[in-house]
């Protein structure tokens, strides 16, 4: 329910003009209009903004309403009266020095809020174009204006020669790039390094560009802040993966590396390839504060250890889905230093049923201490592997996120593990499979092909929910649709 200073706010937000406020109104209001999506009031807000940071996640980053909308266009509202203040701060200094007082623009962690995968990547693209856009409106403004002013100002005393400095505002946020925002983002970070609005990238995601248009956006980032390099669907071959992470060494509070959903391919080394391998192993162990990384969709099929084995501190965090892992593979792992160590662990795209079940039982065992997060999606886990399965996963008191989706299992060994998961005092999320006894035959002509009986999935689920409402556990959601529900991010743990 709503506050009364809320409910206050709302009214006052919908007059225009805004009235004068009082300093500790500012962070209410913010809230306000941005969740009701309020653009003009935004600017208006910022123009006027009387704090030095200005950041969103303190000021609506954990409002669940956020969790269903759109919010683009406030969030480029903001960026645009920055830009605005900026301009007009350098034609006409202010005597005040009331607005001057921004220092920062925090916009990182909002998409955290949007459970929508859609919103967060659509959010993020279009605040990062606008940021590149301001980022170059101002540095030109900047120009220009020096110029003129030289020329106007040519021999004034020192204090009039002071009044030209920039005013600088240092944005912090996250940056998603591909190959329509690449060339826009790439002029913003070379020409706005040394402008008014300064980009400082705390999370980097780049998907279908080159290898050298990431090696030049790299080259242009602000080393002082990024944590995370998300690169998808890139054409990566070791070479270009080799220079990539040459350039990561300069970024020193990078925790986090992904690369799901690359050509990589060391399932069959060449002799070429084998130098590949080593040189990429001793560049990773060359990033010592790794603590995450994810190879998702990589064939890896026994080389893992030559991948992870130069590493200078065990990671927290592990993306192995799609890697056509073999049972070397997760026995290295098991005895490796990572495992005790390990938080987060994607497993999934491998058949457990047939070689895989018995070295995944040990590695379980390994982390068991401090996993919190185990994803074992499209795993081939019939009833009987879950059985075998079960008593190792009970270990794991930790454990927070379970995901089981598409996986072979019956209604019986859903309720079984969900009555023996219980004993699990952290468990907050599981995500199980449409149980494969509410699928069924079509008819004869359709010989092989079933389809879901959409009645019997609802008798079950609700089945399922009332066993869950009678153990009392309020705190912990079963789901067979993980949609609305945010895995654990790797910093949220």
């Amino acid at each position: 329910m709503d506050s009364l200073l809320f409910l206050c706010a709302r009214r006052v937000a919908a007059q225009s003009p805004l009235p004068a406020l009082p300093p500790h109104l500012y962070p209410v209001l913010f809230q306000v209009a941005f969740l009701d999506g309020r653009a003009l009031v935004l600017r208006d807000l910022v123009a006027t903004w009387p704090f030095p940071v200005l950041n969103f996640q303190w000021l609506v980053g954990h409002r669940e309403l956020l969790q269903d909308h759109d919010y683009t266009l406030c969030v480029e509202a903001v960026i645009q009266a920055v830009a605005a203040q900026l301009q007009r701060e350098l034609e006409e200094p202010s005597h005040d020095f009331r607005w001057v007082l921004l220092q920062v623009l925090d916009m990182t962690g909002l998409s955290d809020s949007i459970s929508s995968h859609k919103h967060t990547w659509m959010t993020i693209w279009h605040s990062t174009v606008a940021l590149a856009m301001a980022c170059g409106e101002v540095s030109k403004h900047q120009q220009e204006f020096q110029r003129h002013g030289s020329k106007q100002h040519k021999g004034c005393s020192g204090a009039a020669t002071a009044a030209l400095e920039p005013l600088c505002v240092d944005v912090h946020t996250d940056l998603c790039v591909d190959r329509t925002s690449f060339g826009i983002v790439r002029d913003a970070l070379q020409t706005g390094a040394t402008g008014p609005l300064r980009i400082k990238c705390r999370e980097l995601e780049a998907s279908n560009i080159s290898a050298s248009e990431i090696r030049t956006l790299l080259e242009s980032l602000d080393p002082s802040c990024m944590r995370r390099l998300n690169l998808f669907f890139n054409i990566l071959g070791l070479t270009e993966l080799s220079e990539i992470l040459t350039r990561l060494l300069r970024f020193p509070e990078l925790r986090s590396l992904n690369l799901p959903g690359n050509t990589l391919d060391v399932q069959h080394p060449m002799p070429e390839s084998t130098a590949g391998i080593r040189c990429l192993a001793m560049q990773l162990g060359m990033l010592p504060g790794l603590r995450e990384f994810n190879l998702g969709s990589t064939r890896l099929s026994g080389n893992l250890c030559q991948i992870l084995c130069d590493l200078q501190a065990p990671l927290e965090s592990l993306g192995l889905g799609y890697c056509s892992l073999v049972p070397a593979d997760l026995a290295f792992l098991s005895q490796s230093f990572h495992a005790p160590a390990l938080k987060r662990l994607d497993l999934s795209g491998h058949n457990i049923s047939q070689d895989l079940l018995e070295p995944l039982q040990l590695l379980l065992e390994e982390t068991s201490a401090s996993l919190l997060y185990l994803d074992l999606t499209d795993c081939d886990m019939a009833d009987s592997h879950l059985a075998t399965l079960l008593p190792t996963l009970l270990r794991c008191s930790r454990l927070r996120f379970l995901q089981l989706s598409c996986n072979p299992l019956s209604t019986a060994a859903i309720k079984d593990l969900l009555q023996k998961a219980l004993e699990l005092p952290d468990l907050h999320l599981v995500v199980y499979p449409v149980p494969k006894n509410c699928y069924k035959r079509e008819p004869s002509g359709f010989s092989g092909i079933c389809v879901l009986d959409e009645e019997l999935l609802v008798a079950t689920t609700t089945e399922i929910s009332q066993l869950l409402a009678n153990s009392g556990r309020t705190d912990l959601v079963w789901t067979h649709s993980p949609l609305g529900h945010g895995a654990l991010d790797y910093f949220s743990l």
